[in-house]
């Protein structure tokens, strides 16, 4: 059996720089408070966390004793400006790992909000409501921004009004063109809607990698987290281009009777996906393999 990891599946920077970040100051001495999952992937949490890197929620800010060790992550999703004011009262310090696309992103929403509330208008974004980047990139306007995750939700937009378009990073380029294309029809005042592709392209180019890499596979395997929104839009890639294709967590879900009659598998996975996981899971394959 040919078992082949995708070479451009795994880490993007963002996550690779907060989980980088996180292992610096551990070796640095500090003691290190994760805002939420520094990454969408519970094996890897556990790993960061066996090395003593906790997560924690916005609640137990106030518990942690506000000394030089003692160090508060912002991951690579962001977070709203009411986080920062709360370390700041508290406090307590913190090493910020926003990626850079995402900051990026957070400024430009300030922007539009400013040029909306000038205008009359709103601003709207497409992602996961919940979701941490959304909730970050909302908190810098305190949250009069419509988030929106499928068409049926514009029904809670004004078409009377201007609009201004942004989307969360890791969104479908798809859903984004579906999206834009109805607010464009629907607008009483087309001229006013103004929209931008927020995307980040290290995301959404791997749609059309992972359609070419499903399709030269008899099975796929993809490995993600079941909270990572990015994983559900690239496995719906790879299903759309290869029907023949699971996803898992974690290869204790595996099972030999999956691959009877296959003779090449395909592994991949989300941006939060670590690499180490992808390779546990072609181990596994492999020994399920020799007792077929």
């Amino acid at each position: 059996m040919k078992v082949t990891i995708d070479e451009k599946s795994g880490f993007c920077y963002g996550v690779v720089s907060a989980i980088s970040k996180a292992e610096e100051l551990v070796a640095d001495g500090h003691r290190v408070y994760s805002l939420g999952d520094i990454v969408h992937n519970d094996l890897e949490v556990a790993r960061l966390e066996s090395l003593g890197i906790r997560t924690i929620s916005h609640a137990d800010i106030r518990d942690i004793n506000p000394d030089p060790q003692s160090k508060v992550l912002i991951r690579a999703h962001g977070e709203p400006k009411s986080t920062y004011r709360l370390l700041h009262d508290t406090s307590i310090g913190y090493a910020d790992a926003t990626c850079p696309v995402v900051a990026k992103l957070q400024k430009l929403t300030i922007e539009a909000d400013s040029r909306m509330r000038a205008e009359g208008g709103q601003v709207v974004i497409l992602g996961k409501r919940g979701h941490a980047e959304v909730v970050g990139l909302n908190g810098q306007i305190e949250d009069r921004a419509i988030v929106v995750e499928r068409v049926a939700d514009l029904e809670e937009v004004d078409f009377l009004r201007p609009i201004f378009l942004l989307s969360q990073t890791t969104q479908s380029l798809k859903l984004f063109e579906e999206i834009k294309a109805e607010v464009l029809a629907r607008s009483q005042v087309p001229e006013r809607v103004v929209v931008r592709d927020t995307i980040c392209r290290q995301v959404a180019g791997r749609e059309g990698h992972l359609k070419e890499f499903s399709k030269g596979c008899d099975l796929v395997v993809f490995v993600c987290g079941a909270k990572s929104s990015n994983g559900k839009v690239l496995f719906e890639a790879c299903h759309s281009a290869n029907p023949n294709s699971i996803k898992i967590e974690s290869p204790e879900e595996l099972r030999k009777e999956m691959f009877e009659g296959v003779e090449n598998v395909g592994i991949c996975g989300a941006t939060s996906t670590p690499h180490w996981l992808m390779e546990r899971v072609r181990d596994t394959i492999l020994r399920l393999s020799e007792a077929l």
